[in-house]
């Protein structure tokens, strides 16, 4: 639905190249910071490097919690079960643009 008089949403645009924290994750997802660390021991996502005792992530870090929060939420999958549907989801996405290069 379009906003009257040509108004805006505020927001922010996220690259792939940002740098965010724990704590940026966890603030912009309302989580506790200890479901953050939990994400990535379970290996839903992976630490770009460690700056003085703290962990940095990508821009991508952004859509996998986002996705992975859902399976928990909305579906109720366990951790280990959100670290797997999200490396099948990701293998899909890879064959089906291997499919579209080979249709070209």
């Amino acid at each position: 639905m379009p906003l009257p008089d040509g108004e805006s949403l505020p927001g922010e645009i996220f690259e792939e190249s940002a740098v965010l924290t724990v704590s940026d994750l966890s603030r912009m997802f309302a989580v506790d910071e200890r479901h953050i660390v939990e994400l990535v021991e379970e290996g839903v996502l992976s630490v770009i490097e460690v700056h003085t005792t703290e962990w940095r992530f990508s821009g991508a870090a952004l859509r996998r919690v986002r996705i992975a929060l859902r399976l928990e939420r909305d579906l109720g999958i366990n951790l280990p079960g959100v670290a797997l549907a999200l490396e099948l989801l990701e293998e899909l996405a890879q064959l089906r643009r291997e499919r579209k290069v080979e249709r070209s």
